[in-house]
């Protein structure tokens, strides 16, 4: 069956995370996704972190999946030629290298356009044009001046990162979005143009809810935020749910470091919910029996359903509060999700077969399509598909490649 993007060809500069995370996905969406590496080192991530000897890691073999690689020396001249005949067939060019790096190797947009006219240009950045333009950035300094660090983590303790990749990955898929209304875009126009994604502009946008939340500290305290007191910013609220329904994370039996259940009050669900933990008596208590009170009187109303979920398991939790509709998710450990038979019945969590790591699991395409259903392949060796994407792009002979390996241009 013919992917989604079947017969688009990606060149692929990216290295780590951010790049990666977005080309992966176009890759899993059909695409012929060609990795472009440095000879005899390639992607800093095969060797990072590694918890095999002599393999790539799992931090590669994660964001590299349904990938070609061929490695080409960028600094020689035989290179450059390799990577222009490699830009002509190309579709799509990604990058996210440190600012100007590809300009200093003689390919700026106006170059590449010249070289092919359709093709998109994407790069992942730090920063968009302004006093930071020119720093680096890492996935948790995206956090930091995105707005996701000052308003996470508890009331009286220091800004706190999130385990979730929204600064590296987050803007992956911020990039997926812009390459697609690009390539969408050039059926009229017929040209290619230029994709820019800053991992503190994604990083923001997903914290948009807390911009609006600055907005509205003008107009006085935030009501569903636990937090005694309001200065001129947002402040960490815990695990309050940051929406306009009353959440938290509550213990559970047996009591273990992720025996916990994430619970919503909403207004709809109260009486049930009061009925289920036998706390009827909360009905016609003022401290609880509208909305405005409760908001005034979390703490106490958590700890009377608390001393309820504490008698049950995460999973008793789950089945009795979505038996009277109440929103809530257990807190899953990454052992929970890895041997969930749900997800890997649904193809999220797949088993990979390595030719030099053995079979690896890695998290499958999260973006499910009708008539296009991805399929996960392994992450490739480094220059594995060097003499097959020579001799099927460029038309090079066997004896030419030999030439360009011995002189170390791939």
């Amino acid at each position: 069956m013919a992917k989604a993007l079947s017969g688009v060809r990606v060149l692929d500069m990216t290295h780590v995370q951010s790049g990666p995370s977005c080309t992966q996905i176009l890759a899993w969406l059909g695409a012929d996704v060609i990795k472009v590496e440095l000879p005899g080192k390639g992607d800093a991530t095969r060797g990072q972190l590694r918890d095999i000897p002599n393999v790539d890691s799992l931090y590669f073999t994660m964001l590299n999946c349904n990938k070609r690689s061929i490695t080409i020396n960028m600094k020689s001249e035989k290179g450059k030629k390799i990577f222009e005949g490699l830009l002509k067939t190309s579709d799509i060019l990604v990058e996210n290298f440190a600012p100007g790096a590809l300009d200093r190797q003689g390919f700026t947009w106006e170059t590449i356009r010249k070289i092919n006219p359709r093709v998109i240009y994407a790069s992942i950045k730090g920063f968009g044009a302004g006093p930071y333009v020119d720093c680096k950035a890492y996935e948790t300094a995206a956090q930091a001046m995105g707005g996701a660090m000052s308003t996470t983590g508890w009331e009286n303790g220091p800004p706190t990162s999130t385990s979730a990749q929204i600064g590296d990955s987050g803007t992956g898929i911020h990039a997926v979005a812009g390459i697609l209304a690009a390539l969408y875009q050039r059926v009229s126009t017929g040209k290619g143009q230029r994709v820019e994604v800053a991992m503190q502009d994604a990083v923001l946008n997903l914290c948009r809810v807390k911009l609006r939340d600055q907005q509205r500290l003008k107009h006085g305290p935030l009501s569903e935020y636990p937090n005694e007191t309001f200065g001129d910013e947002v402040p960490r609220s815990g695990n309050a749910s940051g929406g306009g329904q009353l959440g938290n994370g509550l213990r559970c039996k047996p009591g273990g470091p992720n025996d916990y259940i994430y619970v919503i009050a909403q207004e709809a669900v109260w009486e049930p919910l009061m009925k289920l933990i036998d706390r009827a008596d909360m009905l016609a208590d003022p401290k609880f029996a509208k909305v405005d009170a409760r908001r005034k009187n979390q703490d106490e109303m958590w700890k009377n359903i608390e001393a309820w979920t504490q008698k049950h398991t995460k999973f008793e939790v789950m089945r009795l509060l979505n038996e009277i509709d109440v929103p809530c998710g257990p807190i899953l450990s990454m052992k929970d999700l890895i041997e969930d038979k749900s997800l890997q019945e649904r193809g999220i969590v797949v088993d990979v077969k390595h030719p030099k790591r053995g079979v690896f699991t890695t998290v499958g395409c999260p973006i499910v399509l009708s008539d296009s259903p991805a399929e996960v392949t392994s992450s490739p060796l480094l220059g594995e598909h060097t003499e097959e994407i020579l001799k099927q792009v460029m038309n090079y002979g066997k004896k030419e490649i030999e030439q360009l390996r011995a002189e170390g241009v791939v």
